[in-house]
């Protein structure tokens, strides 16, 4: 396990979240939490990719609506994780045991914070699996065209190399809260 020490309060970090939802109005569930971000303490939204249609990945069920937000925050890593895990439960995110992928009404993931590593039980930063996820490339690449993924794969090559291996994709329109 590794962490890094905490940082010296000051303008904050970036930090990058991905929304997603398939049940209930997944849309308006995702209106919702945006908002609720935008209101997170210690945290300012930045920015927010379009809506985006996914099928599930290692999964079964409706397909997913998908968005990354972008914000700011004074707090560090693990206080915004408890903030995300806050609003899935008003939003009813259910975990059940030994159920990963499983349909949910809202699931937000931490996907980067700055440039920081965290490899703990409850956070990995980068998230470990981001890479592998279409429907986490397609809406970052609307915010971060030109970034790189922590392997140095550029976001646009990621997104193409899983595009080719079945994963489809589709653009809805602006995810406005």
């Amino acid at each position: 396990m590794t962490a890094q020490a905490p940082r010296p309060a000051g303008a904050g970090e970036i930090a990058l979240v991905g929304l997603g939802a398939n049940l209930g109005d997944a849309q308006a569930t995702l209106r919702a939490a945006l908002r609720e971000l935008a209101a997170c303490p210690g945290c300012t939204l930045l920015g927010c990719s379009s809506l985006w249609s996914s099928a599930p990945v290692d999964a079964e069920g409706p397909d997913f609506c998908n968005a990354v937000a972008q914000l700011r925050c004074a707090c560090e890593p693990h206080e915004l994780l408890r903030q995300l895990q806050r609003i899935e439960q008003r939003h009813g995110r259910l975990r059940p045991d030994g159920v990963r992928n499983a349909p949910r009404s809202l699931d937000l993931d931490l996907l980067c914070f700055g440039d920081r590593r965290l490899d703990t039980p409850e956070l990995g930063l980068p998230h470990p699996r981001m890479h592998q996820r279409a429907f986490v490339l397609g809406p970052l690449a609307e915010l971060r065209p030109q970034w790189r993924l922590p392997d140095g794969e550029a976001i646009a090559e990621a997104l193409a190399r899983l595009r080719a291996g079945g994963q489809q994709l589709r653009r809805i329109g602006p995810l406005r809260p």
